[in-house]
């Protein structure tokens, strides 16, 4: 019986959270390349994360008051078979907004999903891409700088993050399209226990980055983000660096968490405003 009640308290708040949400903004209101014939296909909940994603999108949490102009997209993880919305997506994006930060949550297309046709570097990399252009497109009605917009991932979401800092370029100027006008180029990244460390790679010019991960996750992402980090250095791009002692794998942010790792967003505040990504200029109009 108790454990039914939890059941239905559960589904309760997933349902009442999703009818609080802003609404979503699809990339593609056409449908995403390589997926037309699915995109009006509904997604599915199952708690606080979400599958079958055909039609990728950016939910905007904008600050009522306070905008500082900086931005960030939200990947959250969840192995590329499902999205976790919950401890890696909305309730981080709330908190950044009440921060004076205008966040992104992406929804994007899950390459390990059972029955997946999907790929990661050609699928869910095209939507990270196609979130950026497409903010920048925006910034002026949404109060964006569009020299402040950085991504953040969990986990998968970190490998979509890292492999757009990565790979990118400025847009294509004469596009039809105005959005695939807009360059695909981070301005910062942050990693947060992102999975694929051993395909990461740092060369000089890339955005500045934020690193956080637990010392009891598995050895290629405590040991991989040490080994990232000394790369950035060599390669003579800004990165920082936090290895939470009594963290493992998937802490995530939860309101209300008073340990070191729980508290990982204000150290990356920190990080904004000491990399002049945030602070008293971040007032100046979108450009």
């Amino acid at each position: 019986m108790i454990r039914l009640q939890l059941l239905f308290a559960t589904l309760f708040l997933s349902f009442n959270q999703a009818a609080d949400l802003p609404q979503a903004v699809r990339l593609w209101p056409d449908g995403a390349p390589g997926s037309e014939a699915r995109k009006d296909e509904a997604e599915k909940q199952e708690g606080s994360n979400v599958v079958n994603v055909h039609s990728p999108s950016i939910t905007p949490f904008i600050p009522a008051k306070g905008n500082t102009g900086t931005a960030v997209i939200i990947a959250p993880g969840g192995g590329h078979s499902k999205l976790c919305l919950g401890h890696e997506g909305y309730a981080l994006a709330e908190w950044f907004r009440d921060h004076g930060i205008s966040a992104f949550v992406l929804k994007y297309r899950l390459a390990r999903e059972k029955g997946s046709t999907y790929t990661i570097q050609d699928h869910a990399m095209a939507d990270t891409r196609r979130a950026i252009r497409l903010i920048r497109s925006r910034a002026a009605e949404w109060g964006v700088r569009t020299d402040r917009l950085g991504i953040m991932g969990f986990s998968a979401g970190g490998e979509l993050a890292a492999f757009a800092a990565m790979k990118n370029d400025p847009g294509k100027p004469d596009a039809s399209d105005v959005i695939e006008r807009q360059s695909s180029r981070p301005d910062f990244q942050a990693l947060i226990y992102p999975g694929t460390s051993g395909l990461f790679s740092a060369t000089k010019g890339m955005p500045p980055l934020f690193i956080a991960c637990g010392y009891s996750d598995r050895q290629d992402i405590a040991e991989g983000m040490a080994t990232l980090y000394l790369k950035y250095k060599a390669a003579g791009v800004k990165a920082e660096l936090h290895i939470y002692s009594e963290a493992g794998h998937g802490f995530g942010y939860k309101p209300g968490t008073t340990t070191a790792a729980g508290r990982w967003p204000e150290r990356f505040v920190e990080w904004l405003t000491d990399s002049k990504l945030l602070g008293a200029d971040a007032s100046k109009p979108a450009r």
